[in-house]
């Protein structure tokens, strides 16, 4: 029995003293605008090849980043409403032969896959999302206050757990714009 007791209390040591990766993914630019008066997204994100994943990736192993971008409206007595979310994922493999870095739009974007034998090109295609557009204008009223919150996800393998976050196989943020209405107040 205590020697039971005894190993409970190491594995919870052990759990204590374990620090979790440092957060490298963060989100560098959000803007939210009237585009050909529907409500656009315009992100980037920083790290979405953190450098714990640079073995992994070189190895074969895929590495997944998505976006998901919600759409709030902001109600002052109650709860906030989810107006519409849009799921964004794209897919970054290498080839060790050819030594090319291949990117796959997933979930949310129509591009061709995109090829490139240099890490920093197919970082700056994996961290943008240009252009997002979530619903018309229109249907919101002129005085409604919106606000966008995007999480941004990344992880080898595609698996996005406690334990490979700290494992430091997989990274999560989340970022919220400011309050915004249809209506310019001047």
């Amino acid at each position: 029995m205590s020697g039971r007791c005894l190993g409970l209390v190491w594995l919870l040591g052990a759990l204590a003293l374990t620090v979790p990766a440092r957060a490298e993914l963060r989100i560098g630019d959000l803007e939210v605008y009237l585009n050909d008066h529907e409500v656009t997204v315009a992100l980037a994100v920083l790290g979405t090849v953190a450098p714990g994943y640079h073995e992994g990736i070189q190895s074969g192993i895929p590495a997944f980043i998505r976006f998901t971008i919600e759409l709030w409206q902001y109600n002052r007595m109650w709860r906030d409403r989810l107006l519409i979310s849009k799921v964004i994922e794209r897919h970054l493999t290498y080839n060790v032969v050819t030594k090319e870095y291949k990117i796959t739009f997933l979930k949310g974007d129509t591009r061709p896959i995109y090829s490139t034998r240099d890490l920093r090109d197919a970082q700056r295609v994996l961290s943008e999302a240009r252009s997002v557009k979530l619903m018309p204008a229109s249907s919101l009223d002129l005085d409604d206050v919106i606000y966008v919150r995007v999480r941004a996800e990344s992880a080898l393998n595609g698996e996005n757990t406690f334990v490979a976050r700290m494992a430091g196989t997989a990274e999560q943020t989340l970022l919220q714009s400011d309050f915004r209405t249809i209506r310019r107040i001047q």
